[in-house]
């Protein structure tokens, strides 16, 4: 299994300063087009932008013989997961969207929260949601579900390749997150999309200020020739 990489402390500072609403922007113009997690959306309101390495586990579809009680003490199991789990990464759960089992509960988010897990993300639920929040563990699903997960799914292994709300993600691709979701960045793309991201966000930052002032959108709004040479003197002078 892939080891975890440490995420420069610059780069997670500035993409925690970036909305996903930019990243998606900034990544559709490299070509890439499914990046957003569908299905995994904040589980309260408040949560702050998080940024993290992508640490993955899988699941499919559960099959009896497979898909028991018992199976929680196996080696390949959630738990085992957990322990692997180092400080700062993301966990990326591919759930298959399944919606009635929960893949995690209190007990399970709470060794995640003490060991400094950055969030849980699945395109599937979790259970025991009132314990969930009370961990405070940062989580992004579909919902609550009372079931187990052995209920619908069969956990099948971690940090291998996974389809996350139909999404590929691989170990140590980056995920941020925020109220619109979460998002993929490749990981041999990040250092890259960076600068274009801070970029864009410092533009759209001016445009507001000009729509505030009352300019109207054409010409402004993608800028053309004229627009544009205003908001580059604007760098020369530092505002």
């Amino acid at each position: 299994m892939p080891a975890v990489k440490p995420l420069a402390a610059e780069i997670r500072t500035a993409l925690a300063a970036i909305t996903t609403a930019t990243l998606t922007t900034i990544l559709l113009k490299k070509g890439l087009r499914n990046v957003w997690l569908r299905g995994a959306m904040p589980i309260r309101t408040g949560q702050p932008r998080l940024v993290g390495r992508a640490f993955t586990l899988r699941f499919v579809p559960a099959r009896e013989d497979l898909a028991t009680p018992e199976s929680w003490s196996s080696p390949i199991s959630t738990r085992g997961a957990i322990e692997a789990m180092p400080e700062g990464v993301i966990a990326v759960v591919d759930s298959m969207g399944v919606q009635d089992a929960g893949i995690f509960g209190d007990i399970l988010c709470a060794r995640m929260q003490h060991r400094k897990v950055t969030a849980l993300i699945t395109d599937g639920v979790v259970r025991d949601l009132a314990g969930v929040l009370g961990t405070g563990l940062p989580v992004w699903c579909s919902g609550a579900a009372a079931p187990p997960s052995v209920a619908g799914l069969t956990f099948v292994d971690w940090q291998r390749p996974i389809g996350c709300g139909g999404v590929a993600i691989f170990p140590n691709d980056v995920i941020v997150a925020d109220d619109d979701g979460a998002v993929l960045i490749p990981e041999a793309l990040v250092e890259a999309i960076v600068p274009l991201a801070v970029e864009q966000e410092r533009m759209e930052a001016w445009i507001m200020d000009e729509v505030n002032r009352g300019i109207p959108l054409p010409g402004l709004y993608p800028m053309n020739a004229e627009t544009k040479a205003r908001y580059e003197a604007t760098k020369g002078r530092g505002e």
